[in-house]
């Protein structure tokens, strides 16, 4: 009789396995999906604030794709509030009717994704507090902000906080107006209406002032504006500086119908 070692090892594997049963389950469980990865192994709580670390477009939002579980945690009013108009059942938790009710309901640190579609009126919101806006939309044209004639800006701000994704249009006056705090601006597009008092009007106005001057080490947190990949339209200025801030670093791409900036407004 010949000897055949693949048999010593079959038998083997088989008496492992029945001396230890949980390994059966092991390997069933290793050759099913991936809904085994181990971070699916995480509660809720501790999968939630893994999701807080990513921003909010395009992570966060993506990671509510992949399962129903993620897409609960993701969405969670914990994370970011949601500003939609179309929602009729305005007692669900996280949603509010208007930026600006959204904005007095929010928290420091809170993220408020704004709906695509349709226009949201805004007028001299005041937020005096570090929150984000975000556009829901996959463009900046997909979620529009437009600010009523007569108002002084569309958004005021008097703390530090971020813009992404979102068009902000205004007539006369300005879209933006910075008074204090570090104001992110990021793949935007700001319009000012064209008409003939061009001249009273401007995407951004700063009025921030540095009354100390700041050790270098400082500066990372002191006032000022910093605008990346972002189209700015109509106006006398695309920015205007009232305070001690000072236009810096501007950077301009010529796209094929229209002009994309990069700039920073800070202490010299």
């Amino acid at each position: 009789m010949e000897f055949d070692p693949r048999m010593v090892q079959n038998q083997s594997n088989t008496s492992l396995m029945e001396q230890h049963p949980h390994l059966k389950t092991c390997s069933r469980k290793r050759a099913s999906s991936s809904s085994c990865s181990p971070i699916n192994n995480l509660d809720d709580g501790c999968l939630m604030h893994i999701f807080s670390f990513l921003p909010p477009i395009p992570d966060r939002f993506n990671t509510a794709l992949v399962c129903h579980r993620w897409n609960y945690l993701a969405c969670h009013p914990r994370l970011w509030l949601r500003v939609d108009r179309s929602v009729k059942d305005l007692s669900e938790p996280g949603v509010f009717p208007s930026i600006e009710t959204a904005v007095s309901a929010s928290r420091p640190g809170d993220t408020i994704l704004i709906a695509a579609g349709g226009v949201h009126r805004v007028s001299n919101i005041q937020i005096k507090k570090p929150i984000c806006l975000v556009g829901a939309g996959e463009l900046p044209d997909d979620t529009t902000l437009i600010c009523s004639r007569g108002a002084d800006s569309a958004l005021e701000f008097l703390s530090t906080c971020k813009l992404a994704n979102l068009t902000v249009k205004a007539e006369l006056g300005c879209c933006l107006l910075h008074r204090k705090g570090r104001l992110t601006i990021d793949g935007c597009i700001l319009q000012c209406e064209t008409n003939p008092l061009d001249y009273l009007s401007c995407p951004i106005v700063s009025t921030a002032n540095s009354t100390e001057v700041l050790p270098l080490q400082a500066k990372s947190n002191g006032d000022g504006v910093f605008v990346s990949q972002t189209r700015i339209e109509g106006g006398a200025k695309a920015v205007l500086t009232s305070g001690d801030l000072s236009l810096q670093r501007v950077r301009v791409i010529y796209a094929r119908t229209s002009l994309l900036f990069w700039f920073d407004v800070e202490q010299m």
